[in-house]
């Protein structure tokens, strides 16, 4: 791995000698992944108002946000895998690009069903912007800032997320809901000029690393992955025959493409990989992490407005401490871990996570409002912490010929947890209130469905730690061989 690294260092170096400066290349990379989670966030806000200007059901409202989070969670490994092969910066543009305008062609759709399809090509754009922005940090700055810089782009992504409601509705109460779309255009057109302007070439690699694109293992993976997150969204939390069929067929798909990928040439994932224990156990983290934020979100105002009594614009400002203080936690946790170290700063966040899930679990019983706010600011940081290290841990020595495809599998992984906490995890809140109808159920029930929703991420987060520890061990014994 020594001579990688070093190679790598040279060509950072020596690429941050031809670009004018290495921060406006981290704009741009900072501006793709604010624009690729801002969409995800934005379009939930106006699911009434376009029922109404389309005259549909929520049902077929639904898509608007399906559409785009299907594409991204279905295709963001490919396009990393893409992108090392055909070059990471000439496919961040052809991303960014795709997403301006099809953010153009939402703005302008005069039926329903055309807003989908071009809110499907823009969630494709966005799969490549959150896919390669991070691949892009090891070719945009040196390795003792790469936690600094997995920090800056945490950041970007929870001020979108964070951004994306209030903005939404501000655009939809004066402009109309087409402005919730055509807001991204002028935002996607700088940052593909920032891109264009700053980042380092793409730099190619020897004829080895260059091998063809896997087609059949895309298409196994896109189809498993997309009866996965159905199976896991629609219904609105009831879990039918439906659901179960394809999350039956997406085990099936599961094992159709390891078969695949153990003969293909070029495989889209190399199944070796899963054999590094730094990888194995980051991803299967950054799920499980995942799974325990959605419930926050999923949770929290439920709680607040049944048990709490709460009014809605109250609701909605407590609800967005979190976003706050995830956004101003990200870039000092990334130089945290700069300074004392990823694997360890995995363990801390962690355990911090496990600290605020036990305190969701029972501080706000005990201090109402306050309490609630006091558990989240030491869950959210310690998810700031968690990411920023997990992040650097698995790209800091990466392969320079799998940084696209990693890069994807992280953000998967960290998508799953997202579309399996919000259904299990809301479950979880439902059985645990005894109630078939939240919106209706008694304040008690509603506290008694928190405590005990919260234990269980306690519970997932403690599996979380478990795992970084016997990582971390198994890590420590005689170096693995490298990816390539």
């Amino acid at each position: 791995m020594k001579p990688i690294i070093a190679g790598r260092d040279v060509a950072v170096a020596a690429n941050a000698e031809r670009t004018p400066s290495i921060r406006w290349a981290l704009a741009s990379l900072s501006l793709s992944m604010l624009l690729s989670s801002l969409g995800t966030s934005i379009a939930n806000v106006g699911l009434p108002t376009l029922a109404q200007a389309f005259n549909a059901s929520f049902q077929d409202v639904q898509w608007v946000v399906l559409a785009y989070l299907l594409a991204i969670t279905t295709l963001i490994v490919s396009v990393g895998r893409l992108g090392d092969i055909a070059g990471r910066r000439r496919l961040l543009l052809a991303g960014i690009f795709l997403f301006t305008v099809a953010s153009a062609l939402s703005g302008a759709a005069p039926t329903l069903w055309l807003l989908i399809a071009a809110r499907a090509a823009q969630g494709l754009g966005a799969a490549v912007m959150m896919a390669l922005a991070m691949a892009l940090v090891g070719e945009t700055v040196s390795k003792a800032r790469t936690g600094s810089a997995m920090g800056l782009l945490g950041t970007m992504s929870a001020i979108g997320t964070a951004l994306g409601p209030s903005l939404g509705g501000f655009l939809i109460a004066g402009l109309g809901w087409r402005a919730i779309f055509l807001v991204n255009v002028p935002l996607g057109i700088l940052a593909f000029l920032l891109a264009y302007r700053h980042l380092p070439v793409d730099i190619r690699g020897p004829k080895t690393d260059r091998a063809g694109f896997d087609t059949m293992g895309t298409l196994l993976l896109a189809l498993t992955l997309a009866a996965y997150a159905l199976a896991m969204t629609i219904g609105r939390g009831s879990f039918g025959p439906l659901n179960m069929a394809l999350l039956s067929a997406s085990v099936f798909g599961t094992g159709l493409f390891v078969f695949a990928e153990s003969r293909a040439a070029s495989p889209l994932i190399r199944l070796a990989m899963f054999r590094d224990p730094v990888l194995s156990a980051s991803l299967a983290m950054n799920v499980l992490v995942s799974t325990v934020v959605m419930a926050t979100l999923v949770v929290g105002p439920f709680y607040l407005s049944r048990a709490l009594g709460l009014d809605p614009a109250l609701v909605g400002i407590v609800m967005s401490i979190g976003p706050i203080i995830s956004a101003l936690s990200g870039v000092p946790a990334g130089r945290v871990v700069d300074r004392l170290g990823a694997p360890f700063m995995v363990i801390v966040g962690l355990t911090a996570i496990v600290a605020g899930s036990i305190a969701l679990s029972v501080l706000p019983a005990i201090s109402g409002v306050a309490g609630y706010i006091a558990a989240i600011a030491v869950l959210t940081p310690g998810y700031q912490l968690f990411q920023a290290a997990n992040n650097t841990a698995v790209m800091m020595d990466v392969h320079p010929g799998q940084r696209g495809v990693i890069s994807g599998m992280l953000s998967l992984s960290r998508n799953l947890g997202l579309v399996t906490g919000a259904s299990v995890m809301g479950a979880v809140f439902a059985l645990a209130s005894a109630t078939i109808d939240i919106t209706t159920a008694h304040p008690e029930a509603v506290a008694a469905g928190m405590r005990i929703t919260f234990a269980v991420a306690a519970v997932l987060i403690g599996v979380a730690l478990a795992i970084a520890v016997g990582g971390r061990a198994l890590a420590a014994r005689p170096s693995l061989p490298g990816d390539a």
